[in-house]
Formats: C-alpha cells, sequence, structure tokens
C-alpha cells in the first residue's frame, strides 16, 4: 500500500498514489466491497458525487468543494480500474482520450501537435461566442467522421437529468436555426401548454393519466426553453426554488406549531393565510 503523501507534492504524483490505491482496494488482498463493484453499480454513486460537488459550489463552502471534487475524481479512477479488471482500458487511456480531445477542439488555442497559438495568431477565438462555435463546429465534423447521425440532436445521451437535456435539446435545435426569436415567443408557447394541461383536467371525466403526463412534459419543455432564451440555467432556478419553498415551509410549521395549531387540522384557507404571512416575513428565503 502506497504511504500517505506530504506537502508539496505535485498534482501528478497525488494522482499516481491515487491510482494505486485503487488498485490496491480492488487486490485479492484489498476490500471485499470494492472488488464486487462493477460499472453498473457505481452508475449512482457517480451521480452522487457529482451533484455534491454542485451543492459545495452553491453553498460557497471550499473546504466542501475540495472534498468533494476529490470524491469525483476518485469514482472516475474507479470506474477506470473496473474497465482495466475487464481488459477493456485504463485510466491512462481515459487521460489520453479526453487530452487528445481537448487539443482536437480548441483549435483557437492549440495547433495540431499541441503547442499553443502565439496571442497575435489568426486563429484565437476572440470571444466566448466564437470559442463556443469553434468546439460545436469541430464536434459536429468529429460525428460526421466517426459515420454518426447528421442530426442536430445526435450524441446527447438519454440518461442526462431530464431538466438538462431539454436545456441541450433545445441548445442543439436552435444551433440549427430552429428557434423562437425573442423570450416573449416562449412564453406563448408556455401559456399554450398550460390551456392544454388544463383541457386535460376540464370535465367531469376522470383524467386520462398517459394524455397528462405527456400535456405536463410539454409544459416543462416549454418552461425549459424559456429559461434558456433568458440564459437561465434552469436546473439551478429550479434548486434555488427548492431551497426556498423548503425554508418557507420550515418557517411555515415553525409558526404553526408555535401557535398551538395542528397543520393538518386547518382549512386551506387558513393554510394559505398563514403562508402569505411566512413570505412577507421571508420574502427571499432560500
Amino acid at each position: 500500500m502506497p504511504q500517505a503523501g506530504g506537502e508539496g507534492t505535485s498534482a501528478a504524483e497525488e494522482f499516481a498514489r491515487l491510482v494505486d490505491i485503487v488498485v490496491a482496494l480492488r487486490s485479492p488482498e484489498g476490500c471485499p466491497w470494492d472488488r464486487e463493484q462493477t460499472l453498473q453499480s457505481l452508475v449512482q454513486f457517480v451521480l452522487e458525487e457529482a451533484y455534491e460537488v454542485v451543492d459545495a459550489i452553491e453553498r460557497g463552502d471550499p473546504d466542501g468543494l475540495r472534498e468533494e471534487i476529490g470524491d469525483h475524481v476518485f469514482e472516475a479512477v474507479f470506474l477506470a480500474r473496473i474497465a482495466a479488471d475487464e481488459g477493456r482500458f485504463g485510466i491512462a487511456d481515459a487521460l489520453r482520450t479526453v487530452t487528445a480531445k481537448l487539443i482536437r477542439r480548441h483549435p483557437h488555442v492549440f495547433t495540431e501537435d499541441g503547442r499553443l497559438h502565439d496571442r497575435a495568431s489568426r486563429d484565437r477565438a476572440p470571444t466566448a461566442e466564437a470559442a463556443l462555435g469553434r468546439w460545436d463546429a469541430r464536434k459536429a465534423e468529429e460525428r460526421r467522421a466517426a459515420g454518426a447521425a447528421a442530426s442536430a440532436l445526435s450524441g446527447l445521451p438519454r440518461g442526462l437529468p431530464a431538466l438538462l437535456r431539454a436545456l441541450k435539446l433545445g441548445k442543439r435545435a436552435a444551433s440549427a436555426g430552429f428557434d423562437w426569436a425573442r423570450a416573449g415567443d416562449v412564453i406563448d408557447k408556455v401559456e399554450e401548454e398550460t390551456r392544454e394541461v388544463r383541457d386535460v383536467l376540464g370535465g367531469n371525466q376522470p383524467v386520462e393519466r398517459h394524455r397528462a403526463e405527456e400535456e405536463v412534459g410539454d409544459l416543462l419543455f416549454a418552461v425549459a426553453n424559456l429559461a434558456r432564451k433568458l440564459h437561465i440555467d434552469p436546473e439551478a432556478a429550479l434548486r434555488r426554488a427548492n431551497d426556498k419553498f423548503a425554508a418557507r415551509f420550515t418557517a411555515l410549521e415553525r409558526r404553526i406549531d408555535g401557535a398551538g395549531r395542528v397543520m393538518r387540522e386547518m382549512s386551506l384557507a387558513d393554510l394559505e393565510a398563514e403562508w402569505q404571512a411566512v413570505k412577507a416575513d421571508r420574502p427571499t428565503a432560500r
């Protein structure tokens, strides 16, 4: 087993040490739990670690972020070790692949042999938008060279969180010229989809679940595109809304409990009045 790293060690040394530790954990003398893991069994942990990184960033917690980044890198090394044990590829192969891709997709930064462009080079991108355009163009070239479908939507994983995938689908379609002219036009679409949800709920007939799911999905997709047109990350906006609701609801519980009342025994009108009082007290609670 590798010895504990000391102060002043380089990133390369620490990364190599992490790789050695994961190899030891997966060895016959290592940890029974680590030896039993598969690529499939680690999926949930990879997702959890990614969200914990995001949480540390949004909390403004640098110590927590340092730890969560380490956990995230560990999951990547762990996945690569399992792949190596199965004879597929190792962590060096994965690093080599991403390094080559970064050089290839940043023609405004690197020459083909990986050297940096001179600051005065005409090949450099003058703006972030221009840089993103070159990245997207190079990515499209790679898809065509690999024989991938020509669709602008090709390559988006279906396993992405649905809200994030909706955002990316909208961006891809917009890059192909299929987009609303203004954010106000998307609001019209949101209102249209809201009316269609109302239609599903209207009348005295039981709600048709399949149609309701479809119409609510269309509404959520329209809202994701409204966020895109406003340059808002819908995932981040929804997380903030979740936090705000949680803070206000907790305050509501304390307020009602402090008055000696029971929430379940109160009328909706009374609950709404209390909710409005909490909102007035905590207008920007998160």
